[in-house]
């Protein structure tokens, strides 16, 4: 039992720690991707690319900051690509996906009809990264919106929760601890392995038919662990390891979403698999 009772809350505060630590920086409000990039809702999309590609920051992410590597790199082939922010908690700029998961999962529905209306395709794309990649689940399970999504990619999603390196086991051994993150930000405590969310999530399957699933994931992943937990069960589903594809990759959680090309080659893959070129140590100069 704790010595004191100011001992809960210094306990909520090492998981938010914990979480920032391996979160870059803000480096720009996240009200808007910039003008002059992606969120172009004149954006028609091509034969080619037929669909639309929504990107879904993580926890403690944003619409702009977790996808300055990731949108242009799409834009450059001939994508329509837009990005959310959602999860947002009252007095808490920037730094969003912290809200109950199931109502992020609703702006993120909201946000996949704006766009589907403003570029008039039938369906889109989803790529995620960590939390990003696993909410989205919850819209095609329980929100309809399997019917409006091809594919789903999630780069170090949490699709099946995390022990964050065995922290989050301690949380028994401190009685009110799970509930004081509960409810300052739940959308910690439902990514938590074992919890009421992950459990409804992955009840009766991990996927719904007719979406296309694909998971990136890395050996060296220091927030969703074990990193195997990442990976999906289903008859559609392509569970890759970052390091199969090159064995010096060394990103981590971050990295792999935000600034590793390798990665982002084997998302472009997945995004159009008819043209698919292998996945390489090479990728990073594609």
């Amino acid at each position: 039992m704790l010595p004191f009772p100011r001992a809960r809350r210094h306990l909520a505060a090492l998981f938010l720690a914990a979480a920032l630590a391996v979160v870059p920086a803000a480096a720009a409000h996240a009200s808007a991707a910039p003008s002059s990039g992606w969120n172009d809702y004149h954006c028609k999309p091509s034969a080619a690319h037929p669909r639309p590609v929504v990107l879904v920051h993580g926890t403690f992410g944003n619409s702009v900051d977790n996808w300055l590597g990731l949108a242009p790199y799409l834009q450059a082939r001939g994508y329509c690509v837009f990005s959310l922010d959602y999860g947002q908690l009252p007095g808490v700029p920037v730094f969003n996906g912290l809200g109950p998961i199931d109502k992020s999962a609703g702006q993120l529905s909201a946000f996949v009809d704006q766009v589907l209306a403003a570029t008039g395709a039938a369906k889109a794309d989803l790529v995620g990264h960590s939390q990003g990649g696993m909410m989205p689940r919850y819209y095609l399970k329980f929100l309809g919106g399997a019917a409006k999504v091809n594919a789903l990619v999630g780069i170090a999603p949490d699709n099946h929760g995390t022990t964050l390196s065995g922290l989050a086991n301690l949380l028994p051994y401190f009685p009110g601890a799970a509930d004081l993150l509960s409810a300052a930000t739940p959308g910690l405590a439902d990514q938590v392995a074992g919890s009421a969310f992950i459990t409804k999530l992955n009840a009766g399957g991990d996927t719904v038919p007719g979406v296309h699933y694909t998971v990136i994931a890395t050996q060296d992943d220091e927030v969703v662990t074990p990193w195997r937990t990442q990976y999906l069960s289903g008859s559609d589903v392509h569970n890759v390891l970052l390091q199969d594809l090159c064995p010096v990759d060394l990103s981590e959680h971050v990295a792999i979403g935000t600034i590793d090309r390798i990665a982002f080659h084997e998302v472009a893959d997945a995004l159009d698999p008819a043209h698919a070129t292998a996945t390489t140590c090479a990728s990073v100069f594609s």
